[in-house]
């Protein structure tokens, strides 16, 4: 059996990022849910907010000099494990 994704979100603790990485995740699993294996919450410190998939870097705050918004990641998480999938008004 092929396993599934898995999505970390690395977020700073002491900066309270903690709730917009909750929403990312509600956002994640509203539009992919059992596509992906899991999304995991990691806390951090240093003002860190960054998105994994798997070993790879899709989003880094620190990088793009701002969070990424659902749209925004939900596409790239679609980009790169399913091409094919619309995503209705995410597209739009």
């Amino acid at each position: 059996m092929m396993s599934k994704p898995r999505i970390a979100i690395t977020y700073c603790a002491q900066c309270r990022f903690v709730l917009r990485a909750t929403w990312l995740t509600q956002e994640l699993l509203m539009t992919f849910g059992e596509d992906l294996g899991e999304v995991a919450l990691i806390p951090g410190g240093g003002g860190i907010f960054e998105v994994h998939l798997g070993d790879e870097l899709l989003w880094s705050k620190k990088g793009q000099g701002r969070f990424p918004d659902s749209k925004e990641l939900k596409q790239l998480v679609r980009d790169r494990l399913w091409p094919e999938r619309d995503l209705g008004h995410s597209d739009r």
